[in-house]
């Protein structure tokens, strides 16, 4: 199986509505990384034989992000509005071959880089509220 590239790989969110979603991409990606991750309960006793014995514990989710700044690109207008408001968004992190994932999120890092010698640039990273699903 080939390994798949990073290029391909696009972060996407609902401009629409719940009931009727339109999803646009974040435009001039460049860099997406989805986060997962997992607490553990520790449940150790006596009986464990001096290992450590683990539950489930709850999980969470975010996606960290830069992209070129295009400053007319619907996508990042739309992520600057919601963070400027409190507002959560619904977001999707799409594989080339089309898998997603998919939740609501805040944005809760942004940032603008605007070097001397070299492109604009934004940033930040989501921070997932609920459940992350994989909807067909």
């Amino acid at each position: 199986m080939p390994a798949v590239p990073g290029v391909a790989f696009l972060i996407k969110l609902n401009t629409g509505t719940e009931a009727s979603p339109v999803w646009t991409t974040v435009g001039g990606q460049r860099n997406g990384t989805l986060n997962m991750s997992m607490d553990t309960i520790g449940v150790t006793s006596k009986d464990s034989n001096a290992w450590l014995e683990r539950l489930a514990g709850n999980r969470e989710w975010s996606i960290d992000f830069d992209a070129l700044l295009i400053e007319s690109d619907a996508g990042l207008s739309e992520l600057e509005s919601a963070y400027m408001n409190h507002e959560k968004v619904q977001v999707q992190f799409v594989t080339p071959t089309s898998i997603k994932y998919q939740g609501d999120a805040y944005l809760t890092d942004f940032a603008y880089g605007a070097p001397y010698d070299a492109e604009a640039t934004a940033s930040g990273t989501l921070t997932g509220t609920g459940a992350l699903t994989k909807p067909a």
